[in-house]
């Protein structure tokens, strides 16, 4: 069965030509064999084609990291900007240009550490954001150092006798924090990804996406992974179950596993709706 034909069976994006949302001349991206950056792209491009939005009412926004070389590879309005103030400059934006749609692409260690503060008060003020985190639990562009996501006792370059550091559940910091859409999916489960990238697009708020992927290169090599696809295996499938699956399951198959699709979902204000209300009031006497 096609690729496409399994899209439209379970009524996702159908058949398109991908090159119109990429930028060739930016191509090969720089991502090493086996990284699962390039499946959650793929997924993302199916489920911005499958959203019906105009390439150019979309402006995608990243800091710094493997996963923030993501909107120099795209057709988009882009930025690439510092490291942890993607929220920053994605808050502006969206200010300047209510209308669009602003997509923040960041990594576990750009959200969570450096970019810990803007992460959490983007998700209380509910920003229309669309964030997409990609967790693969280590700093995989400038040495191998562990991130906020990396699990107890692995290995990373900064922590050679295991990590001491309990590492954060992003989706739980995104709830408590006050994000009206929070969900969690994997590269390994790709038509489900996109899916729930569709439904974070088409969410009015801050939509936080939590994206398990695995970096071969370095979280792989020292935890003494076999391959690319033995990562994938446990981390990604066997690591997770869905929360259609979940409510069947008792207490003690769920225990270590992380929860795939939408974890919370609610309808508050926008921040930014409500602030236009405000200067609007106040221009008028009201």
């Amino acid at each position: 069965m096609s690729e496409g034909t399994v899209a439209k069976k379970q009524k996702l994006s159908v058949p398109f030509d991908y090159d119109k949302y990429l930028r060739p001349k930016k191509l090969p991206h720089i991502w090493c064999p086996g990284c699962g950056h390039g499946i959650v792209l793929k997924a993302l491009l199916r489920a911005i084609e499958a959203s019906g939005l105009n390439k150019d009412d979309i402006c995608m926004v990243s800091g710094i990291g493997c996963s923030s070389r993501t909107p120099g590879y795209v057709d988009f309005n882009t930025m690439h900007s510092l490291h942890g103030r993607a929220f920053a400059f994605a808050t502006g934006i969206k200010f300047a240009k209510p209308n669009m749609k602003v997509i923040v692409i960041t990594g576990d260690g750009d959200a969570l550490a450096i970019g810990g503060n803007h992460f959490i008060h983007t998700c209380r003020r509910n920003i229309d954001l669309t964030v997409l985190v990609y967790t693969n639990a280590i700093y995989g562009m400038t040495g191998g150092q562990y991130s906020p996501t990396t699990p107890l006792g692995d290995i990373a370059t900064t922590s050679r006798y295991g990590n001491i550091e309990p590492p954060f559940d992003a989706c739980k910091m995104a709830e408590a924090a006050g994000a009206s859409f929070v969900a969690r999916g994997t590269a390994y489960h790709t038509l489900e990804l996109e899916k729930t990238i569709l439904e974070a697009i088409k969410h009015k708020g801050t939509s936080v996406v939590d994206i398990i992927d695995a970096c071969p290169t370095y979280y792989g090599r020292m935890n003494k992974y076999k391959s690319a696809t033995h990562m994938m295996e446990v981390i990604e499938k066997d690591g997770t179950v869905s929360v259609k699956q979940a409510d069947k399951l008792p207490p003690e198959k769920l225990e270590g596993k992380l929860l795939r699709g939408v974890l919370y979902k609610t309808d508050r204000p926008e921040y930014c709706e409500q602030y236009a209300t405000q200067v609007m009031g106040k221009a008028t006497g009201k």
